[in-house]
């Protein structure tokens, strides 16, 4: 059952910063970062379009370069990261990465960086299924995964989705029709995002192979305590 860590570990420390990463690494198999493009063309973590909720700074990310967006303080002292900072902590750190694109029109220059990376670990997600079959062209190795649904309230099973190597859904919108349909296409299944007992109860009888969660070391505590 995977551990997959939300932006880093961001009930433990600011979203998306080399802390909650280096957090979420102590306990999770894999660690998810979003990624943006700065204006300068360089991929940086951060979740949110515009830099008001995460950072010290206001505006949107696309708007600034990566010495302006340094300057920011991305919570308690953090700095925004860049992807080139992150790719070698997982390289070398046992475990895994979860990239999210967020951005449309970005594969190629999020392909160059895991291209000069090891990315055996990698694995390239997004709400947009054409952001996946960029990077798969890019990199034909590599592993994707798709997040569902699209839009929130859309409870129509798309039969698309099941075309990358796992599938994300909202744990509101998980059924074990859809933890079925994955398997048999031979995908995994990774619901999001998980952050109490009785959730993960509910998933884990669905048969699910890993799931999301904000605060991973917790998330394996209640894994131990239910002998998995």
């Amino acid at each position: 059952m995977w551990i997959v860590g939300h932006r880093g570990a961001r009930a433990i420390a600011p979203e998306n910063t080399l802390r909650a990463i280096m957090a979420g690494m102590k306990c999770a198999d894999y660690v998810e970062v979003d990624v943006r493009i700065s204006q300068d063309n360089i991929p940086v973590l951060i979740h949110d379009a515009r830099l008001d909720r995460t950072t010290s700074g206001t505006g949107k990310v696309n708007d600034m370069t990566l010495i302006e967006l340094k300057g920011l303080d991305a919570g308690e002292g953090e700095k925004i990261p860049t992807l080139d900072e992150v790719l070698p902590m997982i390289a070398h750190g046992g475990c895994g990465l979860f990239i999210e694109i967020k951005e449309f029109g970005s594969e190629e220059i999020i392909c160059d960086a895991i291209r000069n990376s090891i990315y055996e670990n990698v694995i390239v997600v997004s709400f947009h299924r054409q952001s996946l079959s960029i990077m798969k062209t890019c990199l034909p190795d590599l592993k994707t995964g798709i997040i569902v649904p699209d839009t929130h309230g859309n409870h129509h099973i798309d039969d698309t989705w099941f075309q990358s190597d796992c599938i994300l859904p909202r744990q509101d919108f998980l059924t074990p029709g859809i933890v079925r349909t994955a398997h048999n296409s031979g995908m995994w299944v990774i619901p999001w995002t998980l952050n109490t007992p009785g959730e993960l109860k509910k998933v884990i009888k669905m048969g699910v192979d890993g799931f999301v969660t904000d605060n991973p070391c917790s998330a394996l505590q209640t894994l131990r305590a239910r002998g998995l």
